[in-house]
């Protein structure tokens, strides 16, 4: 035989010991999966090439250290994966800029300073008062044996509103009351003058005042921002376009001028399965409750107890925007499968988020993704980051338990904040107080020691090529095997 260049090459070959392939000893990825609760292999759809979808905040007040949790052991995650395992990672995070709670807090602030620049008189203010404190008795009466947290912090607000109250009726000083009592009387003029509120500014002023503090928060904390970051209000049409293409396909139901998710066709689908995460958690009705948002009252409307709002029907006071089924606004849990669609299309690879959000949010967001698509794969990978305690009470916003970002930073450094985290396993329950703080500032001590060492061994390297070269030692024969 011969070659292209003419030579033989059958002797060539003749007894030649055939080549052995080494071992695959590439690094292999596992990574904690909340769908299957394990470890698994970690293989992306494509390649190289990883979709991962990260659900950003609801911009309506400043970014707080439970943020800081989630986002800092992502940013953790996402980093090792891109320079470690050489990942192709496209990374797609969202703003919430449209919610329930977004809407509460706009009007709510306008309508109080609306209130307070009126100049109301102390009678005046003591009588809204007095009903704000007695509409909060009320409130607390009615919350479940599961929000003790919530009710303990409530209670709180009403002994301080009604000394204030009571100290202001002989004083008719009513500075304290406007201050301490704040809340419920926003919520009780709210309840009055809601529905009058017309101008869309006032929600997109608040939410694009805190979207440049969580971004500045993020940057100070040396988080990547994202490749890619999706708006809801950018993407209302396409939203629309995806509830519709659900309703085609059976599992939802216009009621209303709402639009609601078939819980119980769904789940009686030979093709799909309901609440993949948390399954326990069917007919939870406080955290049904908390993904229908605090506007919702509509629970008449649906089918089924656990059905959820793909679209809310406007009432006055709302944003609206012009759908088939009249003006209105998306649901919460549609916004992230629409979205995530138009980044990545039908698959993604990797979805993360707080421990928070896996019911009802995270839950059925796979139900509404898989109901559009018509699959059971959507996602492979849901990673979920732990609760933030602070000095053993679990943080939360809607409690007031909360330590923000700036003011974390006035005590620590970023540095140390992402020590403090990378030093706990980044799924399980981390607890923000000064032992945990002081561990991670003793971590990077101990860092900075060992980096100034080698920084000096360094600067005493022989000057030559003859000195600096010698026969290895047994040290460095263990270091090379």
């Amino acid at each position: 035989q011969l070659s292209r260049s003419g030579f033989h090459t059958m002797a060539a070959t003749e007894g030649k010991p055939a080549w052995a392939a080494p071992a695959d000893t590439a690094p292999k990825l596992h990574l904690y999966n909340s769908i299957t609760r394990r470890k698994e292999l970690f293989v992306p759809r494509n390649g190289r090439h990883v979709k991962w979808y990260s659900c950003g905040p609801t911009v309506y007040d400043h970014s707080h250290m439970g943020h800081a949790r989630s986002y800092i052991t992502f940013d953790i995650l996402r980093r090792v994966l891109q320079s470690y395992f050489n990942y192709n990672i496209e990374f797609v995070m969202n703003i919430t800029d449209l919610d329930d709670k977004i809407i509460i807090r706009a009007r709510r602030n306008y309508l109080f300073e609306k209130y307070v620049a009126s100049k109301p008189s102390a009678d005046t203010v003591l009588a809204d008062a007095a009903t704000a404190l007695k509409r909060l008795e009320a409130k607390i009466g009615g919350l479940a044996e599961s929000e003790a947290d919530k009710r303990d912090m409530l209670k709180k607000n009403l002994a301080a509103g009604t000394a204030a109250h009571t100290a202001a009726v002989q004083s008719k000083d009513v500075k304290d009351v406007l201050a301490t009592c704040r809340d419920a009387l926003a919520e009780l003029i709210d309840s009055r003058e809601g529905a009058s509120v017309s101008d869309p500014s006032l929600f997109t002023t608040l939410t694009q005042k805190f979207e440049e503090s969580f971004f500045n928060d993020m940057k100070q904390l040396n988080v990547l921002p994202p490749d890619v970051l999706t708006r809801v209000t950018e993407y209302v049409d396409e939203i629309v376009a995806f509830v519709k293409k659900i309703i085609e396909n059976g599992f939802a139901y216009e009621s209303c001028g709402s639009v609601y998710f078939d819980t119980v066709k769904y789940r009686a689908s030979d093709k799909h399965k309901y609440l993949k995460l948390v399954p326990e958690a069917l007919g939870d009705s406080v955290l049904l409750a908390e993904g229908e948002g605090e506007l919702f009252s509509s629970e008449a409307e649906k089918r089924n107890p656990c059905d959820f709002a793909l679209w809310k029907a406007s009432k006055p006071g709302e944003p609206a925007w012009p759908s088939p089924w009249g003006k209105g606004r998306p649901g919460w849990h549609i916004e992230c499968s629409a979205m995530c669609s138009e980044a990545f299309g039908s698959l993604i690879d990797i979805h993360t988020g707080g421990v928070d959000l896996k019911f009802p949010h995270h839950d059925n967001e796979i139900a509404q993704s898989e109901a559009y698509y018509d699959c059971d794969d959507w996602c492979r990978f849901f990673l979920h980051s732990g609760h933030l305690n602070i000095e053993g009470r679990k943080m939360s916003k809607s409690l007031k338990n909360f330590i923000t970002i700036q003011e974390a930073l006035a005590d620590f450094t970023a540095r140390q904040l992402r020590l403090a985290f990378l030093s706990h396993q980044w799924g399980a329950t981390f607890d923000y107080s000064g032992d945990t703080m002081r561990q991670a500032v003793a971590l990077e001590k101990m860092f900075q020691e060992f980096f100034l060492n080698v920084k000096s061994v360094l600067r005493g390297k022989p000057a030559t090529t003859l000195e600096e070269f010698k026969a290895l030692s047994q040290l460095d024969k263990q270091l090379l095997a």
